[in-house]
């Protein structure tokens, strides 16, 4: 039982909380309306299927392993031909709540963001989309799963709906964990550690960009604002961030502000993988983001809150051995 001075501290807590978090929804739903469980479990099955690969050699799954944090603990991953991405694989889960996709922000969405890598040479490598649309239709399970996903089109298996029906999947991947408790009016969900780092998180300035429900995922910033990230990170000097993508020179080392939920299953870290530690991202973003330097105490604390954002994932992920084949 908490005394009224504790209470008052929990919700004080809370108050302050909800002004820069939210609570993790069941599902992200689509702006145009809920997906039907048809389309949820054909994507599902997109997601898993190498198929969508040009050698059939690897899925949306061997990067975004559902059953390793929703990455792939590579530094970049792997495509078609053991050819390597210029950057590290973010998490699926809790994507869908982002306001972009990749590290520049180049897709809007999850749908968006689903069909790009089947045709990125360096991954999946599919020469073009009527490709995928051929190859799929020439399968014995796939026309009658588009047909029963999307009913009333003439000509469901398009590669829109390859795209559709993965982005439905996706946005399935929630990991509530028990700061979602708290948000939601449970007292007793965080110690006083946890609640002291939630509260340093808030005080020192992390939250300034990483909010919402996904805590970040929802702006592009400079990565080095008051110190050269390169310096903290032994990053090489090729890749620009957003600039790749506009042709701004003020976009220059501009990225997306990574979401931090399941933040301790996805190492390496930024997006370079360049960093291995929880540890060391913490004081590397105190240092080129806020121009601080952490006391030990302040970066266990800190850590302390963002393992308290290690969710659960969906129940098919430890049943399915699906998941870990490809």
């Amino acid at each position: 039982m908490l005394t009224a001075e504790q209470l008052k501290a929990v919700n004080d807590l809370r108050e302050r909380a909800l002004a820069l978090f939210a609570p993790l929804p069941d599902k992200v739903e689509h702006a145009a309306g809920a997906d039907g469980p048809q389309k949820v479990a054909l994507g599902r099955k997109l997601f898993m299927d190498p198929r969508l690969s040009l050698d059939s050699s690897i899925s949306c799954n061997s990067c975004h392993r559902l059953d390793l944090g929703g990455a792939d603990t590579e530094p970049t991953s792997t495509g078609v031909n053991g050819q390597k991405g210029g950057r590290n694989s973010p998490t699926v889960y809790n994507a869908a709540l982002h306001n972009m996709q990749f590290w520049d922000g180049r897709a809007a969405d999850v749908e968006q963001q689903a069909g790009m890598p089947v045709l990125n040479p360096v991954e999946m490598a599919i020469p073009d989309e009527r490709f995928l649309v051929d190859r799929l239709k020439g399968t014995a399970e796939y026309p009658a799963l588009f047909q029963a996903a999307y009913p009333g089109e003439a000509e469901p298996l398009t590669y829109a709906n390859i795209r559709e029906a993965i982005g439905a999947f996706e946005r399935t991947l929630v990991t509530p964990s028990r700061f979602d408790a708290f948000l939601n009016g449970d007292n007793t969900a965080l110690d006083s550690t946890e609640m002291a780092g939630l509260g340093l998180f808030m005080d020192v300035g992390c939250a300034t960009c990483h909010n919402g429900a996904a805590v970040g995922g929802a702006s592009l910033q400079k990565f080095g604002v008051h110190k050269d990230y390169r310096t903290l990170t032994g990053s090489p000097a090729g890749d620009v961030g957003r600039a790749q993508v506009t042709g701004d020179s003020a976009d220059r080392d501009v990225f997306k502000v990574p979401g931090l939920r399941n933040i301790t299953e996805t190492a390496p870290y930024f997006h370079d993988g360049r960093v291995a530690e929880l540890d060391k991202a913490i004081r590397v973003m105190a240092e080129a983001q806020l121009g601080k330097a952490l006391t030990d105490t302040e970066v266990e604390a800190l850590r302390g809150f963002l393992e308290l954002l290690t969710g659960e994932r969906p129940a098919f992920v430890a049943a399915d051995s699906a998941v870990v084949s490809h």
